[in-house]
């Protein structure tokens, strides 16, 4: 039962370094979760649909475990981000603050792997969202502590998927139909109650409870 949950799981591995590269895939992959590989912070960018330039040929780099990847404006949904630190271009610690600067992924979270042992750095990449950070060579029992931040990663993204879904319906609930129904019963008691009050003060009204007609005298 654990290995079907862990299947569910998606992973979106981003590694300048080929060995690294197919490492790190082969590791999660023996892990059970499904994996996508980019070659670049870019690359890592056009997949999630961060980009607005898309390539126009497909990278020989990029693979997933269940499916081939378009690179034609294609969005893919991952549950977990591990991305190198030291990369050309785009450095991991970048990569990670376009994650979570986009209202969209900021939930999803991301790991960074580096060769180099670098409190400081450690400490800019957690302080700014990561969830961990991994030294190279990344071993078979860091995929384990993985589990957590997935099963972390993935309720809250069903949290704000079912938040959103709520917010969608509140404006037409609050300003459709049935408020502007609302709105045209209470102008419409209103205006009632100001003709009742002015009919009931007016002159002409009081003389006619008591018209003469109606007055009987006796002789």
């Amino acid at each position: 039962m654990a290995v079907d949950t862990e299947a569910q799981f998606h992973v979106l591995a981003v590694d300048d370094s080929l060995i690294d590269r197919k490492l790190i895939e082969r590791l999660l992959k023996v892990s059970s979760y499904q994996v996508t590989t980019a070659e670049s912070g870019i690359k890592a960018l056009e997949l999630l649909g961060l980009r607005g330039e898309q390539s126009t040929s497909p990278s020989p780099s990029s693979s997933s475990s269940s499916s081939s990847i378009s690179t034609n404006q294609q969005e893919i949904e991952v549950n977990l981000i591990i991305t190198d630190y030291c990369m050309p271009e785009m450095t991991g610690y970048d990569l990670l603050k376009r994650v979570k600067a986009s209202s969209s992924l900021k939930d999803i979270p991301v790991v960074i792997m580096s060769s180099e042992n670098v409190p400081s750095r450690i400490d800019r990449c957690l302080e700014g969202g990561a969830e961990e950070f991994f030294l190279k060579p990344v071993k078979l029992s860091d995929m384990n502590r993985l589990r957590s931040h997935l099963l972390k990663g993935k309720s809250q993204v069903q949290e704000n998927e079912i938040q959103q879904n709520q917010d969608d319906q509140k404006p037409k609930d609050e300003n459709g139909e049935v408020s502007s129904s609302n709105s045209l019963n209470c102008k419409d008691s209103k205006r009632k109650s100001r003709e009742i009050e002015e009919e009931l003060s007016s002159p002409e009204r009081k003389r006619q409870r008591f018209p003469s007609s109606s007055l009987v005298v006796e002789t």
